[in-house]
């Protein structure tokens, strides 16, 4: 699997929304990191940033003074972006790492990593791009998944991901590319957005209760939850 099934349309037609609906979530997720950490940037990039929503939503809740990038090699996000674009807020359908002179405060690569056949080689070129970065990482990998094998096959069929990953194996790969990694924590996306299927509303009771006395007890067995990490 290969950056073709975004670009060649495969990705839209198996996710026709592109995920939009989650991207106010996401966009929370953001702000309490940047919050947590006091951090006020005047200029936010997004690789791989879909349809825009995400950085829509930013630019509601954040200073007037920031401005907004987003880049993405799917022609059909970018069709999807124009529509969001204005003063501030600008889009490229276009490689980020052919953009050799650009630098930001922030960059954020929100379930991004997981798409790239080399996102290692990706991880240092984007190093000197910007002051802090924000990733979000699904945590694919649990006991459940593991032992039902079929969620995995799934995301990689139908989102692509081609990597999988513990809170353990992200932080040290941001640790292998001389990132530092300054705050980090769970994010609850099966839980605390609309359930998806009646299996994952089943699993959502089980999963907050089991959260609620071992946090990493219950992302490394139950699953269903992602990390959200500032490095630098």
């Amino acid at each position: 699997m290969t950056e073709e099934m975004y670009t060649s349309g495969e990705y839209l037609r198996k996710n026709p929304t592109w995920d939009v609906e989650d991207s106010p979530w996401k966009a929370k997720q953001i702000i309490r990191m940047m919050e947590r950490n006091d951090i006020a940037p005047k200029s936010i990039c997004e690789v791989g940033c879909g349809a825009g929503e995400i950085l829509r939503q930013l630019q509601y809740h954040m200073n007037k003074e920031c401005m907004f990038h987003g880049y993405d090699i799917s022609p059909q996000a970018f069709e999807l972006c124009r529509k969001r674009a204005n003063e501030r807020l600008h889009f490229k359908c276009k490689d980020f790492l052919q953009e050799k002179d650009a630098f930001f405060d922030l960059i954020l690569l929100i379930d991004l990593i997981e798409h790239l056949e080399n996102y290692f080689n990706f991880l240092r070129e984007i190093k000197p791009r910007s002051q802090y970065k924000i990733l979000h990482i699904p945590l694919d990998l649990s006991v459940q998944t593991v032992l039902r094998k079929s969620p995995i096959v799934k995301v990689r069929r139908r989102f692509g991901h081609m990597h999988y990953f513990t809170k353990e194996i992200a932080l040290q790969i941001l640790n292998d590319v001389d990132y530092e990694v300054l705050d980090w924590f769970y994010t609850a996306g099966f839980i605390e957005l609309p359930p998806k299927s009646i299996k994952t509303y089943i699993a959502r009771l089980p999963r907050k209760l089991f959260f609620a006395i071992h946090k990493d007890w219950a992302v490394r067995i139950m699953g269903g939850y992602s990390l959200m990490v500032l490095a630098r």
